[in-house]
């Protein structure tokens, strides 16, 4: 991918190869070999921890140009403290502060080329991963672990861009077990989503909205994003459960509609009962922020939102629009949000 020749506003969200990737290793108890390097493939044991154990955790961030030519991080260091608490629960050697936030910058500068024009609505897409490494063979933790960054250019994730998409609430099948590794950003989580997903865009779903593993009755959240609701009393709730990922954006949405528009979005268990008296649906996460839900498919019924499911309401509109021109620097950053990448 040459960056002069790149059609930025026509990106999707794929993965493309770009010239640097950061990389560190842990053994013998410390971090060390911290290196950029310019070979996009791993070779590693077959005995590895990953491979066969699951050890393995990311994070999803963007880099984004400002109107002035600056690039910022939407508070990078929540994703370092979630990706400990992630290495944390399933007994991976923690990537210390300091280096995580060396290893995102020193890719992001190397390839500067590739950080999307203002404007554009593209992004520099940033993926820091750990794997379990090393000769191994019993159900144990890795030996040693590897730490890596790379990143892409990217679009939307989802193609339409700011557009309502379908979501099925599916009661059948669990994105994870109560008690189990939900909150950690784990691979694992996402490969138990791709079966559902693919029978629920069998049936014209764009996603999936999961319930709660036990009693299969309250909202949880999708397989890539939290979700929020708007009721038709004007009252505003995300789920509350300790089985799903603690989203970034979904806890600066929360501070956003209090303190910039003097809503009230509440954490609480939403009961599937309440589904009629849902106005607006949004999922939020790092690669869309927000994706307005224009229905919701449940046992064999349609629940058309806002505008018969065709627009996203105002008030997701408003949240989006703020916290989009937040992250790139169109609103003063009175939260201290933003990190200039320098």
């Amino acid at each position: 991918m040459n960056p002069k020749t790149i059609e930025w506003s026509k990106l999707e969200f794929k993965y493309s190869y770009t010239p640097y990737r950061f990389q560190a290793r842990w053994k013998e108890g410390r971090w060390c070999e911290e290196r950029l390097v310019t070979d996009n493939k791993i070779s590693i044991d077959e005995g590895s921890t990953c491979l066969h154990y699951g050890q393995e955790i990311f994070e999803g961030m963007k880099a984004q140009r400002t109107k002035d030519g600056r690039i910022m991080l939407f508070r990078p260091h929540e994703n370092a403290a979630r990706f400990r608490r992630s290495a944390a629960r399933i007994l991976m050697a923690e990537v210390p502060e300091d280096l995580f936030m060396r290893g995102i910058t020193e890719v992001v500068k190397a390839n500067l080329d590739y950080v999307p024009p203002y404007g554009t609505g593209a992004s520099l897409y940033i993926r820091p991963f750990q794997i379990g490494v090393g000769e191994n063979l019993g159900v144990k933790p890795a030996p040693e672990y590897i730490f890596a960054v790379f990143v892409c250019p990217v679009g939307p994730y989802f193609k339409a861009g700011f557009k309502t998409i379908k979501l099925k609430v599916d009661d059948y099948y669990d994105r994870a077990a109560r008690h189990g590794i939900g909150p950690a950003k784990a691979g694992g989580n996402y490969s138990a989503s791709l079966l559902p997903l693919k029978i629920a865009r069998d049936e014209g779903f764009n996603e999936i909205v999961y319930l709660d593993p036990v009693e299969h009755k309250y909202f949880e959240e999708t397989g890539a994003s939290n979700v929020f609701f708007v009721f038709k009393d004007g009252s505003l709730a995300t789920p509350k459960s300790e089985s799903i990922l603690e989203s970034i954006t979904r806890r600066s949405l929360i501070t956003v509609a209090g303190e910039e528009f003097g809503l009230d979005m509440t954490e609480r268990r939403v009961s599937v009962d309440e589904i009629e008296n849902i106005a607006e649906m949004g999922a939020c996460g790092t690669a869309a922020v927000i994706t307005p839900v224009g229905c919701l498919g449940y046992r064999g019924k349609t629940y058309k939102l806002y505008a018969d499911g065709q627009e996203a309401g105002p008030i997701t509109t408003k949240l989006y629009k703020y916290l989009t021109a937040y992250q790139i620097g169109d609103v003063p950053d009175k939260f201290g949000w933003l990190e200039e990448v320098k």
